[in-house]
């Protein structure tokens, strides 16, 4: 009697419990129940109490089995209708309110983990909440998959996990999320054609990224194939804008990553889908439009890229003649032809239309839109010769820069916390879990009281047993805590690094603008320069101001390096060209920086200068020196005054000194990180050895000067790390 009961409970644990994944039929498990059942009764037992044991056996099976199949059904309909509700929740766009459902179903078990935590994803995912959203379809991804609801869930947190990691650039990320999730699809047989055809293109886009281009146009074509069955199948106007949106954007792939060529190609599958969807019933005009605009767009860029401007030309104006290239959007979407086409003035004219397109995108002046949309701004403008409107833009970011960069950092900070909050909750319903199972559990003791009774004195004998193995499994859970905590200490710690190399990038870029990159096109005049920070931003400096026949030129080292010295850096610049725009002298100039940058100087940073004004007709130069290294003029290094750096006394009082002629003589300043730059064993590169290239070589031009000196100085440095800020700027009157 003993074993036939320990074979039932076996039986109803394998093929019964509803933990399980197994979908065994009631005929299959009552037969091979009895294959075993038969092994058991060969021991010698009465022949009544075998009769009674199978009597009893067959009715628990039948019990159970009924009630099983019960509770698979309520739970069916109870996933259903939850379901129902947080999507129509969703098309209202009540995100708060869906995350309260969310909660309160997976509580109930309504819902699935896995379930629950993909619509997590979406409500953080229309909040804009990106790292949230991550967050929660990755555990959705990482899930365990019971149900055919629970697989259709992973397909599309898959399908949202991998573009967003294929959005911020991590294309190994995201490969591991897309090609595991086609295949389990493949495996389980659960998936749509949108599901394919998204996941597909999604690993087609990382592999271009990747230099794999055999395999993303293999996987372009899939996903293709897969948009194509969806709009057969579907007769409304849906299945094709799928299909274009999905085919733009591996247009946009080969665009981004220059494969002008492969481009054209998929422009070509975009415009026949769009054709054909004008045809439809039920298409938008506004939706045609628009994407003829996108798809016309991307075609002018990619015959700019092949160099047949005049086919680009006749593009670009198709394009103006669509409605979309009156909006916001596609003003500033349309510099992307105009910037490559290098119409700098008619793309800094459309970028007045950056407010409406963002307005109209529903975007915030996040570091990452600065970076995307104004810094591009600040380029049109600097290329299209607009000075004052340069100015302003750069002021406008640096203005931004501050309140962008303290607002991501609260909503990193915010996100964290709920993410926190989050674990919290989930232990607490995993606890509340264990309780409802528990209570299951002794109901169901209750129910087959009569069993019960017979394993008593099997519950006694491995009581013992029972109770190590808990042990042990809490050992586990507890290292399995720690664990948790260690990775997520860890990810939050490469989440912050990661956010502040992308603050220190922009800076750099901001830092760099603020250089001059285009240099006098005048005849007679040869003039170039170069800063290259030790770090991701530096404290160098150089500009120059030409007005009329005086030529302005400035380079200076301010102490320290980083973001402290970069800031001081911008201060001294800016300074400079208003002194030098009223036609200051150099000791001049010199002097006023050095009464405002003392002002408020409790850090005690200072900047060494070089100032000089040249008369460009008569070669006649006036100059101050503050602090800095003497240039080189005419192949020698100039004699004279040394005066104090600027920035450390009030009252300071410069002095001027003066060359009658430079014609012909090329003047070459430059910071300390050319003469202190150090090899891997500290020697420094000496301006012994600096004169004597200048020396014993010929130069014809400035730029070539700068260019061989700087080659020179990484040979010399042959791998180690810069030590210093380097810093030069050579020109030539004749």
């Amino acid at each position: 009697m003993f074993f036939t009961i320990k074979a039932i409970l076996l039986y109803l644990q394998i093929n019964y419990c509803p933990k399980t994944k197994r979908k065994t039929s009631f005929p299959f498990v009552f037969l091979s129940f009895f294959r075993n059942f038969a092994a058991l009764m060969k021991m010698k037992m009465q022949k009544g109490l075998r009769v009674l044991t199978v009597i009893i056996a067959i009715a628990g099976i039948v019990m159970v089995s009924f009630s099983c199949d019960k509770e698979k059904r309520q739970a069916e309909l109870k996933a259903s209708h939850a379901d129902s509700l947080l999507f129509e929740t969703g098309t209202l766009m009540q995100y708060g309110r869906m995350l309260e459902l969310v909660d309160s179903f997976e509580q109930n078990k309504d819902i699935s983990s896995v379930c629950a935590n993909r619509w997590r994803g979406v409500a953080y995912y229309h909040q804009n909440q990106y790292q949230m959203s991550e967050f929660f379809y990755r555990k959705a991804v990482e899930g365990e998959v019971k149900t055919d609801a629970d697989q259709l869930s992973y397909n599309k947190s898959a399908r949202r996990l991998s573009e967003l990691l294929l959005t911020k650039g991590d294309y190994e990320g995201a490969l591991q999320i897309a090609i595991p999730a086609v295949a389990k699809m493949e495996k389980s047989g659960i998936g749509s054609d949108i599901d394919y055809g998204i996941l597909f293109n999604n690993i087609g886009c990382c592999q271009l990224n990747l230099g794999k281009d055999k395999e993303a146009e293999a996987n372009f074509r899939k996903a293709h194939e897969h948009y194509a069955n969806r709009w057969k199948a579907d007769s409304t106007s849906r299945g094709y804008q799928e299909a274009i949106v999905g085919t733009i954007y591996t247009c946009m792939a080969y665009t981004n990553n220059r494969h002008y060529s492969g481009a054209l190609y998929w422009i070509d599958r975009a415009k026949k889908l769009l054709s054909n969807y004008r045809l439809i019933h039920d298409a938008r005009k506004d939706y045609f439009d628009e994407y003829q605009g996108e798809i016309e767009i991307m075609r002018a860029v990619a015959l700019q890229g092949l160099h047949k401007e005049k086919e680009a030309q006749e593009v670009y104006e198709r394009f103006l003649q669509t409605d979309y290239s009156k909006t916001g959007g596609g003003r500033i979407n349309a510099n992307d032809y105009l910037v490559a086409a290098k119409r700098y003035q008619e793309a800094a004219d459309n970028y007045r239309y950056l407010d409406q397109a963002l307005s109209e995108w529903r975007k915030d002046l996040t570091l990452e839109n600065i970076q995307l949309y104004l810094l591009p701004k600040y380029q049109a403008n600097k290329m299209s010769g607009h000075r004052d409107s340069t100015r302003a833009v750069a002021e406008y970011i640096l203005s931004l820069l501050d309140s962008a960069i303290t607002a991501q950092k609260n909503s990193s900070t915010a996100e964290l916390a709920t993410i926190y909050q989050t674990n919290e909750k989930e232990a607490e319903i995993a606890r509340q879990h264990g309780e409802m199972s528990k209570q299951r559990f002794v109901g169901g003791i209750v129910a087959l009281a009569l069993i019960v009774i017979f394993l008593l004195l099997y519950m006694l004998h491995k009581r013992k047993a029972q109770h190590r193995l808990a042990m042990a499994h809490d050992k586990l859970a507890e290292a399995h805590a720690q664990l948790r905590t260690a990775y997520d200490q860890l990810e939050t710690t490469t989440k912050a690094k990661e956010r502040i190399e992308s603050e220190l990038r922009i800076a750099r870029n901001i830092q760099q603008s603020m250089l001059p990159s285009i240099f006098p096109n005048r005849e007679g005049v040869d003039l170039y320069g170069l800063m290259s920070p030790a770090k991701e931003v530096g404290g160098d400096l150089y500009d120059y101001l030409l007005k009329d026949d005086h030529l302005y030129v400035c380079l200076g080292d301010v102490s320290g390096k980083g973001v402290p010295a970069s800031l001081f850096m911008a201060q001294a610049i800016r300074m400079f060209r208003a002194l030098a725009k009223q036609g200051s002298m150099p000791a001049e100039i010199a002097t006023g920086l050095n009464d405002e940058l003392v002002l408020g100087n409790e850090s005690g940073m200072f900047v060494t200068m070089f100032i000089a004004l040249i008369d460009l007709k008569t070669g006649h130069m006036d100059f101050c020196n503050a602090g800095h290294n003497p240039p080189v003029l005419n192949n020698n290094f100039l004699k004279m005054e040394s005066n104090v750096p600027i920035g450390i006394w009030e009252g300071v009082k410069y002095t001027g000194e003066q060359v009658e002629s430079i014609k012909g003589m090329p003047l070459f300043i430059y910071s300390d990180g050319l003469n202190e730059a150090e090899n891997p064993n500290q020697k420094q590169f000496g301006e012994e050895h600096l004169l004597s290239i200048i020396q014993k070589n010929h130069f014809d031009s400035a730029r070539q000067m700068i260019e061989t000196m700087k080659e020179e100085v990484e040979k010399h440095r042959n791998g180690a790390t810069p030590n210093d800020d380097l810093t030069m700027l050579c020109m030539k009157i004749s």
